[in-house]
């Protein structure tokens, strides 16, 4: 199973957010930095569309490790949230498409 960490002590608003996300999950140079462009990579994991390092097979599922969540909850609680949030739409998009979910969020 693959899995990408994430530090919430390093991630303070969304600007960190994205920085690391582009570095963790390999999002192309022209990566938008927004969420819609987050939820537009994390939608082609399957694909050979060259939106993230990440490629996963079919039944494969995709973790993403949120270390010191707590730390992130304190400093930027919306965004804690909306990172839930958009993992969940990201998968009902998988779902859409007659695929299996491709994301799983894990709080430590």
């Amino acid at each position: 199973m693959a899995t990408v960490t994430l530090d919430g002590e390093r991630i303070d608003d969304a600007a960190a957010f994205h920085a690391a996300s582009q570095a963790a999950f390999g999002f192309p140079d022209f990566y938008g930095h927004t969420m819609d462009a987050w939820v537009d990579c994390l939608s082609y994991l399957r694909d050979d569309d060259a939106m993230s390092s990440i490629r996963l097979g079919e039944q494969e599922v995709l973790t993403i490790e949120l270390l010191h969540a707590d730390a992130l909850r304190q400093k930027a609680p919306e965004l804690l949230e909306e990172i839930g949030f958009l993992v969940e739409a990201i998968n009902e998009r998988y779902d859409d498409y007659g695929e299996q979910p491709a994301l799983k969020l894990v709080l430590r």
